[in-house]
């Protein structure tokens, strides 16, 4: 229980973190940065990590002078690509043992047969579209690799879908964080994000009910 507060705590106040450790660790904030992208795009067990807001807020800060933009994107952006590769390489190599057991919470088998059936649902492009889900980001490398898609096909989509999704929420928080509003009310904001980054798993449920 203590473990699911801290993970809210950190989802919800994710400015704070990033603001906290931005002024103590000065330029080490960008290798933290990489860190936490590639980990949450890159290893399974640690999907819990704040993707899009994070994003979000650093683009905000950004904004503010604190950090540049101009090295937060590219940097980003290899980070979730490497991540990407990891987590197929993972999945190629490792997934049918990890996914066997029907007791693990962690590595439940239903969650990688929700995401394979994403997967086969949409091809190629689900590594794209599964970006910008929650979990799903975590899991579709995972899934594409365990599935034996073609290495460059599939990298080739993870290289476009992450440049579509490092620079779409860099560059709002970027572009919003010059709004006073939205500099006094960040955590509204991150809440926000993380509503609208929900919204396609909720409408795929939605979908399934009605169908």
């Amino acid at each position: 229980m203590e473990f699911v507060s801290s993970v809210f705590d950190l989802l919800f106040h994710v400015d704070k973190y990033i603001l906290a450790l931005t002024q103590n660790y000065g330029a080490w904030i960008y290798l933290i940065l990489f860190a936490i992208i590639f980990c949450e795009t890159g290893l399974v067990i640690t999907p819990f990590l704040p993707g899009d807001s994070l994003l979000f807020i650093v683009g905000t800060l950004a904004a503010s002078g604190n950090i540049s933009i101009v090295i937060l994107a590219p940097l980003l952006i290899l980070a979730s690509f490497s991540g990407d590769n990891l987590n197929y390489w993972l999945g190629r190599l490792f997934g049918p043992k990890l996914f066997s057991r029907s007791d693990s919470r962690l590595f439940h088998p239903e969650y990688l047969q929700k995401t394979n059936k994403f997967y086969l649902k949409h091809g190629g492009k689900a590594v794209i579209i599964g970006r910008f889900i929650p979990i799903v980001r975590t899991f579709m490398p995972f899934v594409a690799g365990i599935g034996h898609m073609r290495y460059g096909r599939f990298m080739s989509f993870s290289a476009f879908g992450s440049i579509i999704w490092v620079g779409l929420f860099l560059l709002l928080g970027y572009y919003f964080g010059r709004i006073q509003f939205v500099q006094n009310n960040l955590t509204l904001m991150i809440i926000f994000v993380i509503a609208l980054s929900l919204l396609p798993g909720l409408w795929a449920m939605l979908q399934k009910q009605r169908a």
